[in-house]
């Protein structure tokens, strides 16, 4: 994987500066230490970094088609590579390197951009085609890979981090509240918005083409659970539950192939395990790099999972590393978090992958395997089951109920679906954490009026397929695996690959009825019953156990100086987002030594505050 940036004049104006494209790169130093590329002609500039791991002398970028007329720059990896590319050599296109991204070139000119639905990776990437005078930006299914554009006076700028567009001299810097509005409805931010206004984030399963002076953002791909009307024939147990090891554990295959040295991480959890007992099936005689996070201090004692850590790598024989953590590494750690975020968090626990993928690097390993997306995809979290306990109770419903139920209408389509927060209720929280400047002017700013997801897909669905459709796209692409992994990953160059969100492994996932999902109230049954051929039931009889980090409370209750600068009154005042009297009040609560947030399902208020203001401060971003 690499990173990947560049401008497009379509207004046919001359406006890119060679110095300009090279900042620009630089600002993703990171993503690609091991060697970099420019492109720029007339209107039309790339920039390239690349993090080696496929043909390691080769596959540098751009690639271009056979007669010179199409040009690629791609981050990513494209795991079906090698069908895609026999195929090709029979259809008589010629390749110069065993990199995996070149077969993008080839399929392009080959098929169009439909090629894109034939893709199992994840990838963002540019095709410029010079014929057409036609440009695509596009991001995989699930937006395992970021990229963000910025579309002003007939001009295209564009990167796999914000860092990079503020690079340019078009790009210009303000915040964008509405996001401020997500982080404390939802579980993170959803794309296209971001904390800057005016730069977007290519939605997954998405891609944007630029033809001539006509710009369009146009879906290829979505979560499509199928309809509770429809007859789907059940089969057998035994079927979905040895399909789904056969489909892993080929996800699994396909995200070790690698010319350096592959890793994992290990939360101790059942994901992160069965992710490392089928590496270990696959490889019996190699000894990977285990990764992992531990909380020593007794006050950090129920979120430690060294014992079930240990367990698992000493099953797979692992060469384990694990990272002491308390809130101390948190406060010494969180304004490089939001550097490499580039915006606001719910939680601190980025903090915790930073160390991580830093404890990676000096491993000298630039790739990981992890667990995410089985929750979202198998039923891993508690909302799942309280939807089944939830069905066939009589509701008696007083003002407030009736007012949420109003709200549940409108936001997922029944007034019987939970999801996260009362949302009427909170509302008067978020406002009274709110400035009135921001409160005057919030009906322009409230994320709750512009959902950013395709509410036809909840429409006619199993409760279990609403949630998972609304966890996926509110919970898992921008916050966990974009945010989260993707970017903590590279801050490190390092890159994380995800055996969970494989293309085909999902599509099979959507026929699994949600009774075998969720089978006797137990979470991930179905999963449970591949793992029992891998794991020991110490862990795979486990409930599910939230990753937190130390919140926003011990740092207070540790009395930091600086983040109390971040907080203070004055300081709160000036810039103008919070209500300092309000913030005064929860600082008060949250400082009491007997006071202890019940993460992850309180909202640390704070957590977004704090980081909000250390997101204004790294990112220079201006007072309301």
């Amino acid at each position: 994987m690499c990173g990947i940036t560049g401008i497009l004049d379509f207004g046919k104006r001359n406006r890119i500066e060679s110095g300009e494209l090279k900042r620009m790169t630089d600002a993703i130093y990171h993503r690609g230490p091991d060697d970099f590329a420019y492109l720029l002609e007339e209107n039309l500039g790339l920039g390239f970094r690349r993090l080696s791991i496929i043909d390691l002398a080769h596959g540098q970028q751009p690639f271009y088609s056979e007669d010179g007329s199409v040009v690629l720059i791609c981050n990513g990896e494209i795991y079906n590579y090698k069908e895609l590319r026999q195929e090709l050599i029979a259809k008589g296109y010629r390749f110069k390197t065993a990199c995996d991204v070149e077969v993008i070139v080839h399929l392009y000119v080959a098929y169009g951009i439909d090629f894109i639905r034939r893709l199992n990776g994840q990838f963002a990437f540019c095709i410029y085609d010079r014929k057409e005078d036609c440009l695509y930006l596009a991001r995989d299914q699930f937006g395992i890979c970021p990229l963000f554009y910025y579309l002003a006076d007939q001009l295209l700028v564009f990167g796999s981090e914000i860092k990079a567009l503020l690079q340019s001299r078009f790009v210009k810097k303000a915040v964008n509240p509405t996001a401020l509005d997500q982080l404390f409805s939802f579980p993170g931010i959803v794309s296209p918005v971001t904390f800057f206004q005016d730069i977007h984030s290519l939605k997954p399963g998405h891609y944007l083409k630029v033809k001539g002076t006509d710009v369009q953002e146009l879906e290829y791909w979505d979560l499509d659970y199928p309809l509770e009307s429809e007859q789907l024939e059940e089969k057998p147990e035994h079927y979905y539950v040895d399909r789904l090891e056969e489909l892993l554990l080929k996800s699994v295959k396909y995200r070790l192939n690698a010319d350096v040295p592959v890793g994992f991480y290990l939360s101790g959890g059942l994901d992160s395990s069965l992710v490392a007992a089928m590496m270990k099936r696959l490889s019996p005689d190699h000894s990977y790099k285990s990764f992992s996070i531990g909380y020593p201090r007794a006050e950090d004692s129920e979120h430690d999972e060294r014992i079930y850590q240990r367990l698992v790598a000493g099953k797979v024989n692992s060469v384990h590393k694990e990272i002491e953590f308390d809130w101390s590494e948190v406060a010494d750690r969180l304004k490089d978090a939001i550097y490499y975020s580039e915006g606001a968090l719910k939680e601190s626990y980025n903090t915790c992958s930073l160390a991580l993928s830093q404890a990676v690097r000096e491993s000298s390993i630039k790739v990981v395997l992890s667990g995410e997306g089985s929750d979202e995809l198998l039923g891993g979290y508690v909302g799942y089951r309280f939807d089944v306990q939830r069905s066939g109770f009589e509701k008696h419903m007083g003002l407030e109920e009736m007012l949420e139920a109003q709200w549940r209408e409108k936001l997922w389509g029944d007034p019987d679906f939970f999801y996260e927060t009362n949302h009427y209720e909170f509302r008067n929280t978020t406002k009274a954490v709110y400035s009135n400047k921001i409160n005057d002017n919030f009906e322009a700013i409230d994320c709750l009026e512009t959902l950013p997801i395709n509410k036809s897909r909840l429409a006619g669905r199993h409760p279990f397929h609403k949630r998972s459709y609304l966890d996926l796209k509110l919970r898992l692409s921008d916050h966990l695996i974009s945010d989260h992994a993707d970017r903590v990953n590279y801050a490190n160059s390092v890159e994380g690959r995800y055996p969970f969100l494989d293309i085909e492994l999902v599509e099979f996932i959507k026929t699994i009825p949600p009774a075998v999902k969720l089978k006797h109230m137990t979470e991930k049954y179905i999963l449970k019953q591949v793992a029992k051929r891998y794991l020991p039931d110490s862990i795979n009889t486990r409930q599910k156990f939230s990753w937190v980090a130390p919140g926003s409370s011990q740092l207070l209750q540790n009395n930091v100086e600086w983040i109390n600068d971040m907080l203070s009154y004055d300081r709160i005042s000036r810039q103008g987002y919070f209500n300092p009297d309000t913030i005064e009040r929860i600082k008060k609560i949250y400082s009491a030594r007997n006071f202890k947030l019940n993460l992850p399902y309180d909202t640390d208020l704070l957590i977004i505050v704090l980081t909000f203001n250390i997101f204004l401060e790294v990112f220079d971003m201006p007072a309301l």
